[in-house]
Parts: C-alpha cells; sequence; structure tokens
C-alpha cells in the first residue's frame, strides 16, 4: 500500500480529484467504482470544479456505485441514488445511462444483488475503486464478520454504522437497518483501490489497517492483500501512526 500524507481534508479532496482526472485524461472510458458519505464529497466537488474549469469530460466514463439502502427509491432524498446525483452526476456531463446504482426499492432483493453482480462483470470490472473505512473498518457497507469471497449481498447494518449515519436523517429512527452492497470479493477484482481517511474518528481504523492482522473481524484490512491500493489520508488520522 502506498499512503500520501496531506494536511487536511481539503488537501485530501484535491489530491484525490488530481489522481482520478489524471486517470480519466489517460483513459476516458474508464470505469469507476464511487463511493457515498461524507469523506467523498469534497472530491466530487473538485471533480465538478474542474469539469467547469477544464472541461474534463465524463461522456465515456462510466460508474457504479458501491451500496444503496435497502427501501429507498432513487428518488428518496436520503437514498445514494439521489445524493450522486446531487453531488455529481448532474453536475458533469456523464450520460445518466452510465452510471450505475443498486435499486433499492426492488421487490426481489436477492436477484438485484445477482443482477448488480452480473452487470458489473459484464462490464469488465472496475477500474479505479474510491473507498472510504469505517470506524469499525466496513468497506462499503460490508460490516465486521463479512467473508472475504462475498460479492454483492444484502447486509445488516451494525449499530455503530446506523449512528454514524444518522446525521444524514432526521433521527436514527429514519436510518434503514438494511442495504444492499458490493461484496469484498467484487472490490477487490476493481483493478485499483483509492483509500480516503479523513479526521481523528478514523485515526484507530487506519492503524489497524497499517499495523493489524488481516481478518474478517475488520474487513479493510483485506485491502493488504490488494496488489495497487493508495491511502490518501490527512494528519488527523494519522496522528502518531507510523506509517
Amino acid at each position: 500500500m502506498k499512503i500520501i500524507h496531506v494536511k487536511n481534508y481539503e488537501e485530501m479532496s484535491q489530491k484525490a480529484a488530481e489522481y482520478l482526472i489524471e486517470k480519466i485524461r489517460r483513459n476516458p472510458a474508464i470505469t469507476l467504482g464511487l463511493a457515498t458519505g461524507g469523506t467523498p464529497v469534497g472530491l466530487y466537488d473538485e471533480l465538478v470544479k474542474d469539469h467547469q474549469t477544464n472541461q474534463t469530460s465524463y461522456q465515456d466514463v462510466t460508474t457504479f456505485n458501491l451500496d444503496e439502502y435497502m427501501g429507498l427509491s432513487g428518488e428518496d432524498p436520503n437514498s445514494y441514488r439521489y445524493f450522486m446525483n446531487q453531488q455529481l452526476f448532474n453536475r458533469i456531463d456523464i450520460p445518466k445511462a452510465n452510471t450505475h446504482v443498486p435499486l433499492g426499492d426492488t421487490k426481489d432483493p436477492q436477484q438485484q444483488c445477482s443482477d448488480y453482480e452480473t452487470l458489473l462483470k459484464n462490464h469488465g470490472g472496475i477500474d479505479l475503486q474510491i473507498l472510504g473505512i469505517g470506524s469499525n473498518g466496513h468497506i462499503g457497507f460490508n460490516e465486521p464478520g463479512t467473508s472475504f469471497q462475498s460479492e454483492t449481498h444484502i447486509v445488516e447494518l451494525a449499530p455503530t454504522t446506523r449512528e454514524a449515519n444518522a446525521r444524514f436523517f432526521n433521527s436514527l429512527n429514519e436510518v434503514p437497518t438494511q442495504a444492499i452492497t458490493m461484496g469484498i470479493a467484487s472490490i477487490l477484482r476493481s483493478k485499483e483501490i483509492l483509500l480516503l481517511i479523513s479526521g481523528e474518528n478514523k485515526q484507530d481504523a487506519l492503524a489497524k489497517l497499517i499495523h493489524g492482522e488481516v481478518s474478517e473481524d475488520f474487513p479493510a484490512s483485506v485491502l493488504r492483500n490488494h496488489p495497487h491500493v493508495t491511502i490518501i489520508a490527512d494528519e488527523a488520522a494519522i496522528g502518531t501512526i507510523v506509517v
């Protein structure tokens, strides 16, 4: 794993955007794996700024999002499809048909898992996957205990995950208890992974990722088995960790 040390969240977002933009310019038909939550918001803002200023085109880019809340339609303001539309897709020139997010309001969740995994494989997989990390080590919505062999599946969200995401809802009670997520095996098939880590509350997770054991009890630890992972972490996340 390569670790890029930056000063703060803003610099992390800028560095990540520069990384992605360079990849897009080299391969205009790149397939990106995208994440949601607070961590990538700055990255998406930087991509939009670049698109407006430098006209970087996304016409031939394809995206696959990691996950979606079960029970929420894409029109629900708390859904990840809505989030992605607002934060990125509506603000750049990417065709909506090229953007893929699991269907949270599907009537057949298991079939949706199978269909999403098939779509991902048939497209040729992810060239560059953007990830964040949960305080409990989850990547996507793969909570501790998830098999490293898992593909796209339905998960029960851990209490800590629901509490962390409650800030996006009116109350904790509104946070769904389940989600559909790319599995760990799905993520590991990505040719390259870019992991963004910011804030003092992620310091323990980063320390475990770098120095802990590779274990399903800490899902992100599997990234140490991937041949091409770059971490961009700010000072607050790194703290006194030896990297």
